[in-house]
């Protein structure tokens, strides 16, 4: 499902340092996965609701699915934003449709479908609450 052009979007900037890097200088292709992790945590703190502040209520947000796609690479020392679209797309899951994009360019380098589902602590599916995004 794709999410809607009129979703809120929500931009984190980054910089690629030495560590997200491959003996070339290229960000390693799973770093993209937790680029994406920091955007969508960032996102839910500044809506008010940290992911301690949910996880101290029981609630836990997993990675259901992830699809992405590598356009084009980003290297050291390159200004990255991240942006972030969520839609619900039923009760227990939200999809984010997330991208990577060169700061200065804003050429799209990686773009991705992540889907999260909500549970309990136990792992227990629930209802998505409002996530104020």
């Amino acid at each position: 499902m794709r999410v809607a052009e009129h979703e809120p979007e929500f931009r984190f900037r980054l910089r690629v340092y030495y560590e997200d890097t491959d003996c070339m200088g290229v960000v390693y292709h799973a770093n993209y996965l937790r680029f994406f992790e920091r955007a969508r945590t960032e996102a839910l703190a500044e809506s008010g609701a940290s992911v301690v502040k949910w996880a101290e209520r029981g609630v836990m947000f997993p990675v259901y699915s992830i699809q992405a796609t590598f356009r084009a690479p980003a290297h050291l020392g390159d200004d990255l934003v991240v942006v972030s679209r969520m839609c619900p797309t039923s009760p227990f899951r939200v999809t984010f449709d997330q991208r990577v994009e060169h700061a200065e360019t804003g050429k799209l380098l990686v773009k991705a479908q992540i889907e999260i589902v909500c549970c309990d602590l136990e792992g227990k599916l629930q209802r998505m609450p409002d996530l104020g995004l």
